[in-house]
C-alpha cells in the first residue's frame, strides 16, 4: 500500500513508525482522527513489504487481535481475526478463508518520507469500494 501515487499536498499524515521498525511478521497499531472519528489501525511487514488497514474484521466490525497487536497466524503467512478465524492475504487484505471470504480489509494509504511512515485517512470511495 505504500506509495500508491495518490496527491497527498493537502493532507497532513499522521508518523506511524520508522522505516526499518518492523521486520517480517511485525504489527504495530495505531490510531488515526478522521473526519472527527478515531479509526484503529495496524500497520502490517509481510516479505518487507508495508501494508496498513483498518482494524476491523470484515464479517463483524469488531477488532481483529484477542491479545493486543497479534494479528499473523503462527506461521506469520497471513492475517487471522482472532473471533471467527477470517483469514485475510497481507499484501491485499482479501478475506482468503472464513465467514467474510472474497472481501477486503479497508486499506490505509501509506507513504515513507524522511525515513518516517506517515498513514492518511482512507479515502471516502475506498469505504464504498469495501462494502461492495
Amino acid at each position: 500500500m505504500m506509495g500508491r501515487g495518490m496527491n497527498r499536498k493537502q493532507r497532513r499524515g499522521k508518523v506511524v513508525a520508522r522505516a526499518g521498525e518492523l521486520s517480517h511478521g511485525m504489527t504495530k497499531k495505531f490510531h488515526l482522527r478522521c473526519q472527527g472519528n478515531t479509526i484503529e489501525a495496524l500497520l502490517v511487514n509481510y516479505e518487507g513489504n508495508i501494508y496498513a488497514y483498518v482494524n476491523r474484521c470484515c464479517h463483524l466490525p469488531l477488532s481483529m487481535d484477542w491479545v493486543d497487536n497479534h494479528f499473523f497466524t503462527e506461521n506469520k503467512r497471513y492475517l487471522i481475526c482472532a473471533n471467527h478465524g477470517a483469514t485475510y492475504e497481507p499484501a491485499t487484505g482479501e478475506c482468503i478463508w472464513g465467514p467474510c471470504f472474497g472481501a477486503f480489509l479497508q486499506g490505509i494509504p501509506l507513504e515513507v518520507s524522511d525515513g518516517k511512515i506517515l498513514a492518511f485517512c482512507p479515502e471516502e470511495e475506498d469505504k464504498e469500494r469495501d462494502v461492495l
